[in-house]
């Protein structure tokens, strides 16, 4: 890391910003003509927030529970209210100084049902008003157009994306959004984390394990991740066609593991499991499916279902540039039995004894960002912009009202050194950084309050109740010194 605060250095015009997701945020979830989403049928479960696979087990009985009550125990349903709170919450983006928000635009509030003919205007109104307000003051939007938020219309009736139809009726929602918001808009991603789908299917695919009878659920997941790779494709396309000057980009779980040891096995195992981040996302950027990923399903015995101008349409509709998320480092090995595991980004991996853990056992690596902003470079030769970095920890308002969070201007700190590295010594070309969670929303993977991000504190416990008033952080200033310096005072 740099020692020296006169070697920072970033490049006129980055990026620097925040963000959240709709489903993480808005609230709202019945009101104006949205419809229901997967999001709204995620139940809290205390107790088993180390527990991945706990987390993510979901079944068509949860989902019809889901339909028919309506309990403080579906978080996501009230979010922390930015749909009646955005002008609050942008003017407080605003004054850290912003220059891009990152956000997501929910499927379900532009069609009430994907398959409706018209959009709902209420929506429309909605997204349009927020956008209007980051232009005010002249924060640029990133709009993520699908943000594990699958309609549960859709899990009903095609089984998720593993049904074709999803692809068409993605592309209609798409071609909706960049007509009524591209005049707003210059960069946009299409799904996020889309490597996820083999990891959480319920909520990058929608897809129910027991509705699978009929074909084995891996070769199910395959299926709707081409179902994805083809909305996408086609997405990208519609977009630079209605807006030429459009930056249209993918996004992915940066995903970092080192081998546990020297042994080759080792080494062996932890290159597959990179493989295995990198696949479909190889496949946004260079406009086919790599040979790699070809002889992991073949080798399984499935097969993936093309249709005749499939292959035509992935070549047609590569991304700009490459965006990514990034939290922490694991390790990985061979063979794990023995080893102690730490939980992660929705996934387990080997604990490395040389980093420290956060509360939620994730360990902190600024390191490993210049390691995955150089590998990824190397990769792709495409620019990059890190969407979602941060730091979860359990804030506390002290007897004076302030929250004191040294923890996370540290955190903040290591990670725009390593940045500052990638691109002075590695020549990375890095469009932008938005600190993930800006102001404090739920969870994604445990669906909790607890684990906050935000500069911005939002009093709301893990069952709902607070104020819901917002108040600036320590790290509030601290964020807002980093962007007016454009990353040269960290002190």
């Amino acid at each position: 890391m740099y020692t020296n605060q006169s070697e920072l250095k970033f490049p006129q015009g980055f990026l620097w910003g925040g963000a959240t997701a709709a489903n993480q945020c808005e609230g709202a979830w019945d009101i104006d003509g949205k419809g229901m989403t997967i999001q709204d049928c995620l139940e809290f479960r205390a107790g088993n927030i180390s527990n991945m696979t706990k987390q993510f087990a979901f079944t068509s009985e949860d989902l019809n529970k889901a339909q028919s009550v309506n309990t403080i125990n579906y978080p996501k349903r009230r979010g922390i209210d930015f749909y009646h709170h955005y002008k609050e919450d942008i003017a407080l983006f605003a004054e850290m100084g912003f220059k891009v928000y990152r956000m997501s635009i929910c499927w379900s509030r532009i069609f009430t049902d994907p398959e409706d003919e018209t959009p709902n205007e209420k929506g429309i109104e909605f997204y349009v008003n927020v956008l209007k307000e980051c232009k005010k003051y002249n924060i640029e939007p990133l709009v993520t157009l699908s943000h594990y938020d699958v309609p549960v219309a859709l899990i009903k009736k095609y089984r998720g994306w593993y049904g074709r139809e999803c692809v068409g009726l993605f592309v209609k929602y798409a071609k909706v959004c960049f007509e009524h918001f591209g005049p707003y808009v210059k960069y946009w991603l299409t799904f996020n984390e889309v490597d996820a789908m083999l990891r959480h299917p319920v909520t990058s695919g929608g897809l129910i394990e027991d509705q699978f009878e009929d074909v084995p659920f891996e070769q199910a997941m395959y299926q709707a991740m081409h179902h994805q790779m083809i909305a996408s494709a086609l997405a990208v396309k519609a977009g630079h066609e209605l807006y030429p000057d459009a930056q249209i980009g993918c996004m992915m779980t940066k995903l970092c593991f080192y081998p546990y040891t020297c042994k080759p096995e080792d080494n062996l195992a932890t290159q597959q499991r990179m493989r295995s981040i990198y696949r479909y996302v190889d496949i946004q950027v260079f406009g086919e499916y790599p040979i790699y990923l070809k002889k992991e399903i073949s080798n399984k015995g499935y097969t993936v279902k093309f249709e005749e101008n499939d292959e035509q349409i992935l070549k047609a509709g590569i991304v700009d540039f490459v965006s990514f998320s990034y939290y922490m480092t694991s390790c990985w090995a061979a063979d794990t039995n023995g080893l102690e595991l730490s939980p992660g980004n929705t996934f387990n991996g080997v604990k490395n004894p040389y980093l420290p853990s956060s509360e939620w056992g994730w360990q902190t690596d600024a390191s490993g960002l210049r390691y995955s902003l150089v590998e990824l470079y190397d990769r792709f030769r495409k620019p990059l912009f890190i969407v979602e970095n941060g730091l979860g920890a359990r804030d506390t308002v002290s007897e004076d009202g302030h929250i004191h969070d040294p923890y996370r201007k540290a955190y903040l700190k290591e990670h725009v050194c390593a940045m500052s590295d990638a691109i002075n010594l590695d020549g990375v070309d890095l469009m932008g950084y938005t600190w993930w969670g800006c102001i404090d929303l739920l969870s994604e993977s445990t669906r909790e309050m607890s684990k906050r991000y935000g500069f911005i504190y939002v009093d709301l416990d893990d069952y709902g109740s607070g104020t819901g008033k917002r108040i600036k952080k320590d790290s509030f200033d601290y964020y807002k010194q980093v962007i007016a310096s454009n990353g040269t005072m960290l002190e």
